[in-house]
């Protein structure tokens, strides 16, 4: 399977996106590949594209200037759409970076040519509309989730979201995006081999 039927593919599993409909968008896809530590998108640049994975590993972050840390905030992997979204749909300055944490590929489509899509066809808007639906989803997700589950839970959840998050990312950055500290972390990886 070529990288643009692999995404055909994924988009209709996502939104039902058929092959008459992707046909409008293969030309405006295009292809980019990250060198470990590249930005996707830095802090203060307005995110003009969204991104398909194809292979790779990256995170959203921001850095605490108090505490002089790297908060991670999500991590986006093979098959997952990358985008700063508050900032690829109002067209304002991104808070935050995003980064390539290891090699990594991807497909993307600017805004300008996924909005031109959302007119033309009814079956991007609907796309459209699961993605603004998804980005809340996750937001209030990772908000909830600190609330109400414990790191442990936290941690199943990221090891069935990114199964292969461990071979390819620091266990600081792992560490950080759960809100605990790395020997907290090494407990609870160690709990979870026992069982």
């Amino acid at each position: 399977m070529t990288d643009i039927q692999l995404l055909a593919h994924a988009l209709n599993a996502y939104s039902g996106i058929d092959e008459a409909a992707f046909a409008l968008s293969a030309p405006s896809w295009k292809q980019r590949e990250y060198g470990k530590g590249e930005f996707y998108n830095a802090r203060g640049s307005v995110c003009k594209y969204l991104g398909f994975i194809l292979e790779g590993v990256f995170r959203t972050y921001y850095p605490d200037d108090k505490t002089g840390t790297e908060k991670n905030l999500f991590f986006f992997s093979k098959n997952q759409i990358v985008v700063s979204f508050k900032s690829f749909v109002q067209s304002e300055p991104c808070s935050y970076f995003t980064q390539s944490m290891t090699a990594g590929r991807i497909l993307y489509i600017h805004v300008d040519d996924l909005t031109n899509l959302y007119r033309s066809s009814h079956q991007w808007e609907h796309f459209g509309r699961l993605m603004a639906e998804q980005a809340f989803d996750l937001a209030m997700f990772r908000t909830e989730s600190f609330l109400f589950m414990s790191p442990e839970e936290r941690y199943l959840r990221l090891v069935s979201e990114h199964p292969d998050i461990f071979n390819s990312v620091p266990l600081y950055h792992i560490s950080s995006f759960l809100g605990i500290a790395g020997p907290s972390l090494s407990r609870i990886r160690k709990r979870i081999s026992e069982k």
